[in-house]
This record gives C-alpha cells, structure tokens and sequence, in this order.
C-alpha cells in the first residue's frame, strides 16, 4: 500500500482484464486553497469512474438520527442500512441505531446518486458495505453485510439490485 504525499503525484497502474488502465493522482495541498477541487480527465466514464464518482459524492453527505434524546449529524459512508418500521425511519451504522424524522422515500432520493438502493418496500442498503450476496431459493437474495448483519433482498428489487451491486 502507498501512502499519500503531503504534495505530489501518485502513479497507479492498474490491469483489470486485458487493458491496461493507468490512474495518475495528483495531490496539491497548499494553505492558498479554500476548497477542495477534484477533476477527472478520461477518455470516457466507465463502471469504475463511475463508482469513484459515488463514492466522492457520498463522502459529503449526512443524515441527522437521534439516539438517546441526543441528535447526531452521520456520514452516509458509515451508514449500513435505512429501515421503515410503523412510519417511522432508522439508520444503522456498525453498531448503533438512530432515528430520522425523513421518511424513507425522501431518504431514498437524498441517496439517489450513492452507494444506496432500495432492495425491499421498508429497506435501503449500502451496496459498499455488503462483504457477500447469496441467492436463496425463492428468487430472493440474502446480503451479508461487513457488520456480519444479513439482509433480505425481495424478488421485485432483484434486478436493480444486482446492477447496482455488481457494477
């Protein structure tokens, strides 16, 4: 693994299937700077620029969940799944539950351009986190995600699901 530096450039190549793919990352940090600025140059958008795309977009967004009586600001990167339970919507990370005053269709179109999709009437997962997918029997799938939970996958999200998740 490589470590960043402070201010340089990064050459990473890379050989998914037979092409040979090569990503040059270039880091100026300077104290002349009030934003950050990421620009992509290629020759076209391809399932892996895409997913980089998404995942940079996901890493500024949040939801707000209470727990406790207390209200917590969460990055949707660490967000595992978004249930609705009796109208009401909650969000879990690795180990905690937070509830959203959003209901789960406006939750679902803040996530539109994420990580996130919905795989049955009450759920969205973060396909980022899913470590496996197993199909089951009844045309549904079953998703075990990186906190070692396991998901149902219904047979009318099926399809969206295993695009999303496989590209």
């Amino acid at each position: 693994m490589f470590q960043i530096p402070q201010n340089g450039t990064i050459l990473s190549i890379r050989f998914p299937r037979k092409d040979v793919m090569i990503i040059r990352l270039t880091v100026n940090e300077s104290n002349t700077y009030n934003e950050v600025e990421i620009t992509i140059n290629c020759p076209q958008i391809d399932n892996e620029l895409e997913r980089l795309i998404k995942q940079i977009n996901q890493l500024h967004i949040t939801l707000t969940g209470t727990k406790d009586g207390r209200t917590y600001s969460l990055l949707v990167d660490n967000v595992y799944y978004i249930e609705s339970i009796d109208n009401r919507s909650f969000l879990y990370n690795e180990k905690d539950i937070y509830e959203s005053d959003l209901k789960l269709y406006e939750i679902e179109k803040l996530l539109a351009s994420t990580h996130f999709i919905r795989i049955s009437k009450n759920l969205i997962v973060n396909t980022a986190l899913i470590d496996s997918v197993r199909a089951l029997f009844n045309g549904k799938f079953e998703a075990s995600l990186m906190n070692s939970e396991k998901v149902i996958v219904n047979r009318h999200y099926v399809k969206s699901f295993k695009e999303k998740f496989l590209t």
